[in-house]
C-alpha cells in the first residue's frame, strides 16, 4: 500500500519540531480527514535556511510533511513556490490514490508559510 520511501518518512521524520523565531508560518487543514499541517520557516536573502513542521494526521500526511520540509531545505523562496503536491507524492514514490489529498496539504502548508514570509516583509 505504502512505498519503503513513505514509511521512513512516516517512522523515521525529519524536521519535525517548531521554530521559536520563524519569519515565515504556515498551516491548513482537511476538515474531511482531520489532517493539520504547520510549517515554520527561517528565510535569509530569501534562501530557506530552516524549516520544521508539525502535522496532527494519518502517517501519510506525516510522512508528506517530512518530505516537504526536505525538498525545499536551501531553495530559494521561488524554487520552492515551484514545489507542487505532485511533486511531493512523487518524492515519496508515490501515494494510494485515496491519500493524495495529504500531498495537497503539505504543499499547500509550504505555499502558505511563503506568503506569510512575504506579507510580513512587505513584498
Amino acid at each position: 500500500m505504502y512505498t519503503e520511501k513513505v514509511m521512513d518518512h512516516f517512522t523515521n521524520p525529519r524536521n519535525v519540531g517548531e521554530i521559536s523565531d520563524a519569519n515565515g508560518v504556515g498551516e491548513v487543514g482537511n476538515a474531511k480527514c482531520g489532517d493539520i499541517m504547520r510549517i515554520y520557516l527561517k528565510v535569509e536573502d530569501d534562501i530557506i535556511k530552516d524549516v520544521k513542521f508539525k502535522t496532527f494526521g494519518c502517517g501519510a500526511a506525516i510522512a508528506t510533511s517530512s518530505m516537504v520540509t526536505e525538498l525545499v531545505m536551501g531553495k530559494t523562496l521561488d524554487e520552492a513556490l515551484e514545489i507542487s503536491n505532485q511533486a511531493v507524492a512523487e518524492a515519496l514514490g508515490g501515494l494510494p490514490p485515496a491519500k493524495m489529498h495529504c500531498s495537497n496539504l503539505a504543499a499547500d502548508a509550504l505555499h502558505e508559510a511563503i506568503k506569510d514570509y512575504i506579507e510580513k516583509k512587505g513584498k
